[in-house]
């Protein structure tokens, strides 16, 4: 308890684990979208483009860090008044539409899951990622952080035990597959295409990185957490290879894969994990928007939002996943975020690497300047 209250945990590691917190769900939790962005590229091409997204990652991240901790900026909204000036509204609509589509996909995993295999009602489930998630949003960003930070610690544990039953089940398919190291055409693609909607969620959870105060700090941490995103990933991926290429038709790759397994206690301990991936999820991509309301109300009004309107705005995001979740999975995954990641290049990919690294230069020439005259 100690250590996770440590400075040292806070500078470099729960940024790491409040980015695999708020990117599991939507990103790898149910398995869908590593095959759609991987793993049909063949057991190695799948890796490569692993390997490919998390160095885009740590470009990107890292001078995202800087930058926020040099102009003191931790929520989206006043970020990219900061960086694209009177242009920072697209990334919020961009980011708006990505929260829904994440909540849709949670939603239609979550629906599914316990309806097929708990005959617990669609709605029920619904009801309760409603309130959990008002619940974690009602107590405001340091209960998140901390809940966010806790639930990886024990993903992560899950993750391990579910490589290591896989490994000792399937390692003969899986050494096989990567063997043959089919790379399909298209891997540099959806590596790319992967880093760059993920990635989005980077700026609306940079109330995580308030405890740095270093560009050292601020560049290891954006080194780690790219790390600890997508560690779970290819372990999740090198499983599926065990199956490949029937894997990639699954609607639930993930779950089809613990089935597959015949593990009813790792199978019964992964679902419960997943149920609390949609929520840690859904209230830290949530945490961003109220972030970026208190900046605002604090700004213009000299005051933040009540707790009772934190969990309402929690609350109600998730009924839009309800809505939006009846259009299926894969559509979902396939079509929205496809698209979605082509607008998050423009506005926050390019304007990051390119502005953002000049103005952390010319900032850094100033002070050098200031402090010689000094």
């Amino acid at each position: 308890m100690a250590f996770l209250n440590s400075r040292f945990f806070k500078v470099y590691l729960l940024p790491g684990f409040i980015f695999q917190s708020v990117l599991i769900a939507g990103g790898y939790g149910t398995g869908r979208e590593l095959v759609e962005f991987f793993t049909q590229f063949g057991p190695l091409g799948g890796l490569l483009g692993m390997l490919l997204t998390t160095l885009i990652w740590i470009i990107i991240i890292s001078i995202t860090y800087e930058f926020a901790r040099l102009f003191r900026v931790y929520d989206y909204r006043t970020f990219f008044k900061k960086l694209i000036g009177p242009g920072w509204p697209v990334f919020e609509v961009l980011y708006i539409l990505l929260l829904l589509l994440v909540l849709a996909v949670l939603g239609s995993a979550a629906g599914e899951i316990l309806q097929t295999h708990f005959n617990i009602p669609y709605t029920v489930g619904m009801i309760s990622m409603i309130v959990i998630v008002g619940i974690l949003n009602f107590f405001g960003r340091e209960f998140v952080a901390k809940a966010l930070a806790y639930w990886s610690i024990f993903l992560y544990a899950v993750f391990i035990i579910y490589f290591i039953a896989a490994l000792s089940k399937f390692g003969g398919n899986i050494s096989l597959s990567l063997g043959q190291g089919e790379i399909l055409s298209g891997w540099v693609l959806g590596g790319c295409r992967y880093a760059w909607y993920c990635v989005a969620c980077v700026p609306a959870i940079l109330f995580s990185i308030r405890s740095i105060e270093t560009r050292r700090e601020a560049i290891t941490a954006g080194i780690i957490a790219p790390i600890i995103g997508m560690i779970p990933g290819i372990l999740f991926h090198l499983t599926f290879i065990g199956y490949y290429p029937d894997i990639v038709g699954q609607q639930l790759p993930a779950f089809w894969m613990l089935n597959a397994l015949g593990i009813a206690p790792l199978l019964g301990v992964y679902i419960i994990v997943l149920f609390g991936t949609f929520i840690e999820t859904g209230a830290g991509f949530i945490q961003g928007v109220i972030e970026r309301v208190d900046a605002f109300l604090e700004e213009t009004k000299g005051t933040t939002l009540s707790k009772p309107l934190r969990g309402i705005i929690g609350a109600g995001s998730i009924i839009f996943a309800v809505i939006l979740g009846t259009f299926g999975i894969i559509a979902l995954i396939g079509k929205g975020y496809g698209t979605i990641s082509w607008g998050f290049l423009v506005v926050y990919v390019i304007p990051i690497i390119t502005y953002g690294v000049y103005k952390i230069k010319q900032n850094k020439e100033h002070e050098s300047s200031v402090t010689s005259f000094k």
